[in-house]
This record gives C-alpha cells, sequence and structure tokens, in this order.
C-alpha cells in the first residue's frame, strides 16, 4: 500500500528571510525597537545584524536609553543613540569576515533610516524588502533616488 504523502506550505523565500529576521531581532538590547536585519545573495544567508551597543559596551537596557531620557521622537537624532543599528551591525559584520554584500538583498524589520540608507546605498545593496515602515522620508527618497528596489511585506 502506498504511503500518503501530506504536503505542508512552505515559506516564500521573502517570508523565510524575513522570519529569520524577526529571529534575529530578538537579539536586540535597544530599549525603543527590537530590529533585526540580513543580507542574503542569491538566497544565502551573508550576515545577520541587529540594534545594539558595541561590542564590549555596556547595553542599554543597562545603563537606559539617552532619546528616551530626553524625549526625542523616533525616527531624529540618531547621533544620540548608544547603539548601532541592525543594518549598520549586518553591513560591519560582512566586512570583519571579508564578505562582499555587493548585489545583495536586505532583509529588515524595520525600513532603515537616512544614514543607513546611505551606507546600503554605498555598499551595492539592490533590494531592501522590509516588514514595518520607519519615520524618514529623506531615507525613502535616496533609496528610490539609487534605485534599489523597495518592498514592504
Amino acid at each position: 500500500m502506498k504511503k500518503k504523502i501530506t504536503m505542508h506550505k512552505r515559506p516564500s523565500w521573502d517570508q523565510y528571510f524575513l522570519e529569520m529576521a524577526e529571529l534575529v531581532s530578538k537579539r536586540s538590547t535597544c530599549l525603543r525597537r527590537n530590529v533585526g536585519a540580513v543580507l542574503v545573495r542569491e538566497k544565502r544567508i551573508l550576515a545577520t545584524g541587529y540594534n545594539g551597543a558595541p561590542s564590549g559596551l555596556e547595553h542599554c537596557f543597562e545603563v537606559g536609553c539617552m532619546r528616551e531620557k530626553l524625549k526625542v521622537p523616533s525616527g531624529q537624532r540618531h547621533e544620540l543613540c548608544r547603539a548601532l543599528h541592525a543594518e549598520q551591525n549586518a553591513l560591519i559584520q560582512s566586512s570583519l569576515h571579508g564578505i562582499s554584500v555587493k548585489g545583495a538583498t536586505l532583509y529588515s524589520t524595520t525600513q532603515p533610516c537616512v544614514i543607513c540608507a546611505k551606507m546600503l546605498i554605498n555598499a551595492g545593496i539592490k533590494e531592501i524588502v522590509m516588514t514595518d515602515g520607519y519615520p524618514d522620508k529623506l531615507a525613502m527618497e535616496f533609496l528610490k533616488a539609487a534605485k534599489i528596489k523597495l518592498r514592504k511585506l
């Protein structure tokens, strides 16, 4: 007698990598927003990153958030934040390990800010797939001007 094979629904590649970005975001040490990023090329993960303090420094949940104390709105005064953004950490990790990200796709739980957008443009990222928006219109203008494909799922 033949055994019946039951098919389960496999996630699309976009769903797969966005779920990985969500998992990566759980390592975040930010008090305001947990963000995860995954850099992918040809369906292979190149690097991941989450938002948190630089290596060896105290985390925001240990020392508090300067932007929170000063009541800085989301999307403003990034220089006051002790954390690196998830996109920055993913780019830095790829660089530390000698991995080119030119032509890669960024999967992120949040739209990049303008600082990250400029970095992603210069790193040669070709596409950004994100789940949530972010209050930074200038970032979107830069990414569109650089002809980076943007998709929000």
